[in-house]
Order: C-alpha cells, then structure tokens, then sequence
C-alpha cells in the first residue's frame, strides 16, 4: 500500500489553499487601503498650534508630511506644421516665431521679407506671409496679434502690488493702548475684577482696602494675560468668524510674540502678586484659572460641547478668589458666590451662542447652540431656574439675611420666564432678550446679596473668644 509521504501531503494542501484563496475576489478596502484612507481623510488631520513664536504653524498632517502635486506640462507644439498641396506634394512648414525680431533702420523692406521667410522656402521666390502665418496658426492657437510691447509698472501700481505681499511689520507706538486693550478683552476682564470685588467684599472679615486694591490687580493681570494667550491660539478661527475678524492678532496690528510676551508680563507678575501679597490660595487659584481657560477650554471649543460647562467653571473661580483673598480658606459662601457665577453664565453664553450659530460654525466650534440645539436650550432654562435654588440656599449658609431670597425673587423668575420663552420658541427675538436681561440681571444680583449681607458680630461678640482664651 502506498502512503504519501507528509512533505508532499502539505504541499498538495498549501497548493489547494494557494488555488482558494486566488480564486476569492479580492476587496479593495483592504487593510492598509483602510489605513491609507484614514492618513488621507483630512477630517482626521490634527488642528492644532505649534508654540513657535517666530513662525506659527497652525495646521499640521499627523505623522505625515503635506505633499503638492506639480501641475502637468502643456504639451510642446511642433516646430514644423506637414501640409498637402493641390497636387497631392507633401511639404514641410516651419512655424513661425510669435515676436518678430527687431529690425534697424538700415534694413529695407524686401530684405524684411527675405529675412523673415523661414527654413525649407527659397528666399529667391516672392515670400507669401499671409500665407505661412495662416498655416502657423494651424500651431499656435489665440497668439497675440499685436506686437508685445514692455510693460511699465507705475508708482501706485508698485505700491499696491507690495500691500499685497507679506512685509516687515511696523508697530505704532500710539496704537499700543487699544491692541493691549483688545488683547485683554478689556470687557469681560472688567466683569471677572468685578465678580472678584463682590466676593472679597460678600466675605465676613473686616474690609482692608490694600488687601482689597491687591487682589483686584493681580486678578485682572491674570486675567488680561488668559485672554491673550487665548487669541494667539486662536488666530486661523478667529478671521472665519465675523465677531472676531477685526482682532489685532488676525488683522496683524501686533505680531504673535509680542502678544506672547504681552501675556507673561501679566501673567507672572499677576500670578505672582496673588501669592505672595495676598495668600498662596489665591494664587493657585489665578494660576489655576489661566490654565484652565488656556488649555482646557480654548482646544475644547473645537472638539466637544463640553467647552460650555469648563468655560462657567473658570467664569466661576473669580468670586472664590475675592473670598479667599479676605478669608485665606475656602468655605462654603466662597462656593456658594462661585455658584452664581456659574449659573448665570448658561443662559448668558447660551442666549448669545443662539444667534452667532453661523459664525460659530464658520469657526470650527463645537457649541450646544450648533451641534445640540435642543439642550442649549433647555441648560439655559435649568440654570435659570438654578439661580433661584442658590439664592434660597444663601440665608441658611449664613452668607445673606432672609430677605435677600424674597427681593431676589423678581429678578430669578424674570430671567426665568425668559428663558423658558426661549426655550419654546427658540428665535432669535427671544434669545436676545435673554442675553440683555442677563447683562443686568447679574450686578443687581450681586448688589442685593451685598445688601443683604450677614452682619457680623458685635464688638461683644469679637472680644468674647480673646477673653476665652485669657482666662
């Protein structure tokens, strides 16, 4: 009985399989097809800035490198055009030059002519030109007719040429103030120093006023410098948007190492002057706040709608550091003025996202009111009616007096009622109402709490622990 040996068993089996898998049609979307395709979707490209401040690099292909495919040459046109004459005689032509070459003034017409005739036809013979150049354009297809003539640049024509053209960048002295200003969004620094000052002064301690001046400058240097290093990062999205084309960064007023240098020289003199002239809690703090604003919030803008809720988080952190700045500790009035802040900001932010959708969405930024209209809508309204909630928590707290509640009320349910009218209609009418009521709403919430403020104890009541402690 003949047996087979192994070797030759497995190589009829590799064979057969060999066969099998030849006659399976093959996919295109094969493995490295699918990573290819990944490498060349430019939707997975990475956006991000390269902290080069004497050459920004914005958008970068990742582990990849950005190639340019050369445009195709046009085609050589034949020097010599063949043609057939009546007789059935093939001949050649030469094409004729496009520029006629210059002539002196020595020269006469008929050597002109003679000069002019091309290789292959006898100069003895009358040279017919119309002729060749009518055969000539069987070649060269929309010549110019009209003999070239040099062209002159004129002054103004130079100079906007030039306009037009990357050239050094001159900064004038007395623009510096309003780029600096802008830089800072001096606005909301305003409100961030504003919301500060009402936590220092809502803290039950006694009010020191260089304490108080202190704080409020380092919390504004903090801020200018948060949101400087927040325009040089956003510089490419920024000249999409509408809002923000005009920004000293995007119109190049200012180059990005000087805004760069701009924001350290407030940042670490800020950071620095909360530290060591107020108290290290604070400092963290502000520290804490530019890096949330810078590199948390400002890349999140572009990636999840998240961004909102970071975003009411550092909104919220001023009002903590003004209680810290006159506490030195963190309590819970501190988190309770933190709260506000951080309930006001949703339908503030929401209501004015709603009518910058298109701008927003130019911009590459992922906001509720873009991607998730509904729950922008309906955040605004939760946290609308979250400021009454607060607002009640406040006297148990020890932070207000009862009354504060009851003469708060009007405005809670004021800003409420709009909110859940935007939240039905969803125009842009009733999201314009609720972004003007909360420009006003939040300084007379925080003026009323201020009104409203605990008193603190006695002189009978302060000198009681020091008698304590004597006895």
């Amino acid at each position: 009985m003949y047996k087979t040996p192994c070797s030759r068993l497995s190589g009829v089996v590799g064979v057969s399989l060999k066969q099998l898998i030849q006659n399976v049609p093959h996919c295109n979307q094969t493995a490295r097809c699918l990573i290819q395709l990944h490498k060349r979707d430019p939707s997975r490209w990475l956006t991000y800035q390269h902290l080069n401040f004497l050459k920004r690099q914005y958008v970068t292909k990742n582990n990849s490198e950005l190639h340019q495919r050369a445009a195709q040459k046009a085609a050589p046109c034949p020097t010599s055009v063949e043609e057939r004459d009546d007789n059935g005689v093939e001949r050649r032509v030469q094409r004729i030059p496009t520029l006629d070459p210059v002539l002196t003034d020595n020269v006469s017409s008929s050597e002109n002519i003679t000069s002019k005739a091309p290789p292959g036809i006898s100069t003895s013979e009358p040279y017919d030109d119309a002729a060749v150049r009518e055969d000539s354009a069987l070649c060269v297809v929309g010549a110019p007719k009209e003999t070239p003539h040099v062209h002159v640049e004129t002054d103004e024509a130079r100079e906007a040429r030039l306009d037009r053209q990357w050239k050094q960048l001159k900064v004038d002295g007395a623009q510096l103030p309003d780029i600096y200003a802008q830089l800072a969004k001096i606005k909301l620094t305003a409100l961030v120093v504003t919301s500060a000052a009402a936590g220092y002064a809502m803290a039950p301690v006694p009010f020191d006023p260089v304490i108080f001046v202190v704080a409020s400058l380092g919390t504004c240097l903090a801020s200018c410098s948060a949101n400087s290093i927040n325009q040089y990062f956003e510089v490419p999205f920024d000249s999409n948007m509408n809002r923000t084309k005009n920004r000293p960064l995007v119109r190049g007023q200012i180059s990005p190492l000087h805004a760069v240098s701009f924001a350290l020289a407030c940042g670490v003199p800020g950071v620095a002057l909360l530290t060591l002239a107020v108290n290290p809690l604070t400092g963290f703090l502000g520290g804490l706040n530019i890096f949330l604003y810078t590199c948390c919030y400002t890349p999140l803008k572009r990636h999840s709608i998240a961004n909102t809720w970071v975003g009411a988080l550092v909104g919220a952190i001023p009002p903590v550091m003004g209680w810290t700045a006159a506490t030195g500790c963190l309590e819970p009035g501190a988190l309770l003025m933190g709260g506000f802040l951080y309930c006001w900001q949703f339908p503030h932010f929401n209501a004015l996202s709603w009518n910058l959708r298109e701008d927003y969405s130019r911009g590459g930024y992922r906001m509720m009111s873009v991607t998730h209209p509904g729950m922008c809508k309906r955040v605004a309204l939760r946290h609308s009616l979250g400021l009454i909630g607060l607002s009640t928590v406040a006297p148990a707290l020890g932070v207000t007096t009862w009354t504060f509640p009851v003469i708060s009320l009007p405005i809670n349910l004021y800003i409420s009622y709009l909110a859940f009218v935007f939240y039905r209609r969803g125009d842009r009418s009733s999201a314009r109402k609720l972004f003007f009521c909360s420009l006003w709403h939040l300084p007379m919430l925080l003026l009323l709490a201020l009104t409203c403020k605990k008193p603190r104890g006695g002189p009978e009541e302060a000198a009681a622990p020091a008698l304590a402690l004597q006895s």
